[in-house]
């Protein structure tokens, strides 16, 4: 049994393209997935897949997901969610993604 903990990190870029953007990063205690999504039903699917196909047990969102971003992929797995916050993202013009991806 190992005590590698598996997390993944989820953000939103324009044309985020989860099969092209996504890499790993592994050290002795921690192996950390970074994928991009490019809207918040994507990130959904996305996040249900990691835990799933990657035994993802923790996700963390960027910024750009807003409250409503965070309670949809949060709904979505039985891992934990946490969040950057950002009230206004500056890679998403200034906005929160609830306000891009009602």
């Amino acid at each position: 049994m190992s005590n590698v903990l598996k997390a993944a990190f989820i953000f939103i870029a324009p044309n985020g393209n989860p099969d092209e953007h996504r890499s790993w990063v592994r050290t002795e205690a921690v192996e950390l997935l970074t994928v991009a999504v490019s809207d918040y039903a994507q990130a959904e699917k996305v996040a249900r897949s990691l835990v799933e196909n990657e035994n993802i047990a923790a996700i963390e969102l960027c910024g750009g997901f807003g409250a409503t971003g965070t309670a949809v992929v949060a709904e979505a797995v039985d891992v934990p969610v946490g969040v950057v916050r950002f009230d206004i993202h500056p890679g998403l013009g200034n906005v929160s993604g609830d306000k891009l991806f009602k």
